[in-house]
């Protein structure tokens, strides 16, 4: 039998912003919103002004120089402790060493960096993504 189950909100019975979600081996649970990614981007490093492909949670990019880019969120995190990751790469068939960082964490942005491990050069890319991990504000 299939059930399903349609509604717009989840609240938590005891703590509204808490929800507990049993693990696949009914015996840990995890907290489903501090497993949730708050925010993400996929865009163009090559492309004037890095605009985004497609986002969560990012109201605008800016291209701060080559390989330098920081992402706006629309929801603030509550903290700079969050975990934030950068990962780039290229269609160009060319295979070099490339590296990512993270320069800057604000509750408000995140500032990337990307760059090639072989002459320290930083470089556009023309895929970069970045997840943030965390507490919403």
């Amino acid at each position: 039998m299939t059930s399903t189950l349609k509604l717009n909100t989840l609240t938590g019975a005891s703590t509204a912003g808490s929800i507990a979600v049993t693990g696949e081996g009914n015996s840990t649970t995890t907290n489903l919103q501090q497993g949730l990614v708050k925010s993400w981007v996929n865009f163009d490093g090559t492309a004037s002004g890095a605009t985004a492909r497609d986002s969560f949670n990012v109201s605008g990019m800016t291209d701060n120089a080559t390989g330098d880019y920081t992402a706006a969120f629309s929801n603030s995190m509550a903290n700079a402790n969050y975990s934030a990751m950068v990962a780039c790469g290229d269609t160009g068939g060319t295979k070099s060493t490339r590296d990512e960082e993270i320069l800057a964490i604000a509750t408000g942005s995140v500032r990337l960096h990307i760059f090639h491990t072989n002459d320290e050069a930083d470089r556009d890319e023309a895929y970069v993504g970045g997840l943030v991990a965390g507490d919403l504000a």
